[in-house]
């Protein structure tokens, strides 16, 4: 009866349901030579394809921006900010310090949900500077008031929008480069056909679509679209071909100009009329076409202009720029070098290594020094001063390249990922795979760049990739002192792989990591599996290669001849299994016990014996992939699969539980203190882009977590800095996203990462010619003070004012001065009884800086106090300079004195504003400017200020 309501595999749904999710056979346990054969049978929870029911997504964050953006910045007219576009929101930076004051995101789409909300391009409003437009895949075109942060149009032309473009003479219209339908899809919804479109900023009677849309003519994908400075002439690039337009005659249609090579970008000159464009083979021409008189008798003719073609990119073109003269073009591209190119002669100049592959390549219009913003592939903006062709300042977060799969053909099985706990952050893969970078997520900026394997960091040759040198492994130990590193370079010409195992110190006094030992070929020719720290004040290290063995590495101390003791890493001891090749090792939280997984096999070894402990066989044979211990005791350990997790219970030496999945398994964490641990899976293939987690317990193989990701995972480790119990995790996303997966996992809100409107006061003022030559004030700026309108009524340390005394219509108010005393004492404060109400007498002998300085204003504080000696020596160097540099009546400068037995002092008897070189005034006073003093016995001069002498 029983057997007859059993239910099969399949019937049964996907965990955490405890009364549906798993179903439990009992199996022999074989243990020949082990002892007794009383314990229980483990337990076995499998799934199928039909059990995979949706799971609640978990809470995740991005430490990272989504991608570094392809779009070129934007500056405000001021030069002050800069705008970045990215994802779906536009990002407000802060041209001198960098960072991000406002962030301004758009509502999503109602009526074209299911298109992308990604913005593609934006400008300035030719006719009104403080307000943005963007265009976005899902067809809207939406117009901002940046200063306030307030959405102020949205327009609705139901097509993505990749380009657009304004001029001041077209008012209320924006030209418009967006893909039409078509059969042929590629990839991202951007089709293959493209139109450019007239577009009409108003919108029709209650509803967002623009009232007039004017096709002008049909183009492949669009590169680029611009307006010609004088606004007569429309260029678009699309494919091999440029397409030029006259806007005094847009129903005629494009002219098209054929070029031999793909175009990848688009510049106009700022003040003549002709045009740049990049391909993808490295050139840049300069097209001088839209000055010839061109009768049009036919839409779409194709026809060849004259051109000057500039060649030094050994690979596409990524963005051009005019300089605002016209007299430079920058260029750049994978080469991560700038080119700067004087258009007139064709000489060239070189901004090299700049840091990354260039993106796009912008110019700030400011009132100093032009600079160029460089917009890098791993997210970073550059600034270069026009001045010397320096780099002056970069700012980045997490430095990442998407497009760049590190580099490498070779198939990389592990991301280096560990979170640091003494200094607080990551240590992640860089933009180049031979480094590593530290990142802080408290303050959300870049700590530091460990250069692993020094390597110069050169572009392909040709359409083959240099092979670099990358960062395969990293271990971090317990106490955080220890940080072990396997790069290698892997050839297939002949030549022996590179491998090097490195051991660096954390210089807790300087807060960066030191090399402190460096291992050449760890195992010989073959790859490292696996590099495991041990806990405790001095851990050992362990690590396993294709060569079968495992290999204990330990610290040891030498004494120098100055008395001074070094240490460094030597190998401790070699074992092996059989000949199989070990995948993992994981350590006992007492760092007694060492696990190494070998095929189906999983070794227990004495950490200090080196001595086979036991050996656990997986149930079904099943190939072992990864071991961990699980809580303090380490009673537990799990042993994970490609489909399978079982879980062994070291001390009955038994299969407490396991548990199989039809889904491949990513990656097994163990939590740090309790005795649970996460899997993390995904299905095959890349129809499916999502990540799964389960959460189980070693008291059961049903999970009491599952959730799911709306990306997949390509490494995760524990999130030590939480200082929580609950499962939080960092992980790196296959588009190589930094993300925070888990409970809690939501970062508090950054400075910027909301619309908020622009302060000009928040940003530090830019330094005036004075100050260059003379140096900052040395009076302390008086802080302006913010007035509170909360309270309804405004109380003062004098009377109580309404704030609505005011609010009554003026023809029914009294006259002023009936109510002029009134209104006055609420605001004025009455003078305090402790101060002197008296003036000085004329006679008195008062220092006027001694008095101003004894009275005392509440709330003005000075950040510093300008003193007596500063004075004084400020009043005698512009006595003398000013005096002693004033040239005589008779044009010559004053002879200087042999001897200076005698000193005189130079007194300016009358201020000589006003008075002209050459005038009768002018040369009384320089007369009568030198007084010898020193026959005069009646006064005496004290720091420059006039006394009377005491009688006494």
């Amino acid at each position: 009866m029983a057997a007859s309501t059993s239910r099969q595999p399949h019937e049964i749904p996907l965990p955490p349901s405890p009364t549906n999710a798993v179903k439990f056979t009992k199996k022999q346990n074989s243990r020949k030579g082990k002892g007794k054969e009383n314990f229980s049978a483990p337990l076995e929870a499998t799934t199928s394809w039909d059990d995979l029911v949706p799971e609640p997504d978990w809470e995740w964050s991005y430490l990272t921006d989504p991608s570094a953006s392809k779009v070129p910045p934007i500056f405000t007219k001021d030069g002050k900010y800069f705008f970045s576009l990215v994802g779906s929101s536009v990002k407000i930076h802060s041209v001198t310090t960098g960072q991000v004051v406002s962030t301004l995101i758009a509502p999503r789409s109602t009526s074209n949900a299911t298109s992308s909300d990604l913005l593609t391009t934006a400008i300035i409003n030719p006719h009104n500077n403080f307000q943005l437009i963007t265009g976005s895949l899902d067809g809207r075109l939406v117009i901002w008031d940046y200063v306030e942060a307030i959405l102020l149009q949205m327009i609705d032309i139901s097509q993505p929008i990749h380009y657009i473009c304004a001029h001041e003479s077209w008012r209320d219209t924006v030209f418009v480069a967006a893909s039409r339908p078509s059969k042929k899809t590629k990839t991202y919804g951007n089709d293959d056909n493209a139109v450019v479109l007239r577009v009409l900023l108003r919108a029709r009677d209650s509803t967002s679509m623009s009232k007039e849309i004017l096709p002008i003519g049909k183009t492949r994908f669009p590169t680029g679209l611009t307006l010609s400075p004088s606004g007569s002439w429309l260029v678009a690039t699309a494919g091999h071909k440029a397409y030029v337009a006259a806007t005094s005659s847009l129903t005629t249609g494009f002219i098209k100009y054929v070029s031999p090579e793909r175009l990848t970008c688009l510049a106009f000159h700022p003040t003549e009329e002709y045009f740049a464009t990049g391909d993808d083979k490295g050139n840049i021409r300069l097209w001088y076409c839209l000055n010839e008189v061109q009768p049009v008798t036919s839409r779409g003719v194709e026809k060849k202009a004259q051109t000057t073609t500039l060649h030094w990119h050994a690979h596409a073109v990524s963005s051009i720029a005019f300089t605002s003269n016209g007299s430079y073009l920058l260029s750049g591209g994978e080469e991560s070098v700038l080119v700067i190119w004087q258009i007139h002669s064709g000489k060239k100049e070189f901004v090299p290594r700049v840091g990354a592959p260039i993106i796009t390549v912008s110019v700030s219009k400011n009132d100093k020094e032009e600079e160029f913003l460089l917009g890098l592939a791993d997210a970073t903006y550059v600034f270069v001063s026009s001045g010397n062709l320096k780099i002056s300042r970069g700012y980045s977060r997490i430095k990442l390249d998407p497009s760049m799969p590190h580099q490498t053909t070779f198939e990389r099985t592990h991301v280096p990922l560990a979170v640091h706990s003494l200094s607080s952050t990551l240590i992640l893969p860089s933009s180049h795979p031979s480094s590593l970078q530290v990142y802080s997520p408290s303050s959300s900026k870049l700590v530091s760049e460990l250069e692993v394997s020094p390597s110069n960091r050169v572009s392909r040759r040709d359409e083959k990739p240099v092979e670099p040198s990358f960062v395969e492994h990293t271990s971090l130990s317990s106490s955080g002192d220890w940080l072990a590193t396997i790069d290698a370079r892997y050839v297939d010409d002949g030549f022996q792989n590179e491998i090097y195992l490195k051991l660096w110190r954390w210089d807790v006094k300087n807060g960066r990591w030191t090399l402190n030992t460096r291992i050449d070929h760890p195992h010989g020719p073959h790859r490292v599996t696996c590099i495991s720290f041990s806990s405790g004040l001095k851990p050992s290290l362990a690590t396993s290669g294709e060569d079968g063995a495992v290999k204990i590495w330990g610290l040891k101390l030498t004494k120098a001849k100055s008395e001074t003791v070094d240490e460094f890493w030597v190998a401790r001891s070699t074992s092996g299994f059989r000949s199989e090749v070990p995948h993992s090792a994981a350590w006992s939280q007492d760092a007694s016990l060492l696990a190494i997984t070998f095929g189906p096999y999983v070794a227990l070894y004495d950490s200090m014996t080196n001595d086979l402990y036991q050996t656990l066989v997986s149930p079904k044979g099943n190939t072992n992939r990864s071991a961990h211990f699980l809580g303090k005791e380490g009673r537990y350990l799990v042993v994970a699969g490609e489909h399978s997790v079982t879980l062994w219970d070291l001390i009955t030496q038994t299969v407490r539980w396991s548990y199989k999945a039809l889904l491949s398994i990513i990656q097994v964490v163990p939590h740090p203190v309790t005795d649970s641990f996460a899997v993390f899976y995904t299905s095959p293939g890349q129809e499916r882009q999502k990540t799964r987690i389960l959460i189980f317990r070693s008291a059961s193989p049903t999970p009491f977590i599952a959730r799911s990701l709306p990306f997949r995972i390509r490494t995760v480790a524990p999130y030590l800095l939480a200082r929580s119990s609950d499962h939080i995790f960092v992980g790196i996303t296959r588009d190589w996203d930094v993300a925070l997966l888990g409970d809690s996992s939501k970062q508090t809100q950054k400075e910027g990462s909301i619309a908020t409107g622009i302060i000009s006061s928040s940003i530090p003022q830019k330094r005036t010619l004075f100050q260059d030559i003379f140096g900052k004030a040395a009076f302390a700026e008086i802080p302006s003070t913010t007035i509170s309108t909360s309270e309804t009524q405004y109380t003062n340390h004098g009377k109580t004012m309404n704030p609505n005394a005011f609010a009554a219509p003026a023809y029914l108010m009294p006259a002023f001065d009936h109510i002029f005393d009134q209104i006055i004492g609420g605001f004025l404060q009455p003078r305090s009884d402790d101060l002197r109400t008296g003036l000085p007498p004329d006679d008195e002998d008062v220092d006027m800086e001694e008095e101003s300085a004894a009275i005392a204003f509440d709330g003005v504080s000075s950040v510093r106090v300008v003193s007596q000696e500063e004075m004084s020596l400020l009043v005698t160097l512009f006595r003398d300079q000013s005096i002693e540099c004033a040239l005589p009546s008779d044009g010559y400068p004053p002879k200087l004195k042999s001897s200076h037995a005698r000193q005189t002092t130079k007194v300016a008897s009358s201020p000589t504003i006003g008075a002209k070189q050459n005038s009768p005034h002018r040369r009384y006073l320089a007369a009568s400017s030198e007084i010898d003093i020193t026959a005069s016995s009646s006064v005496e001069f004290l720091s420059g200020r006039k006394r009377k002498k005491s009688l006494s």
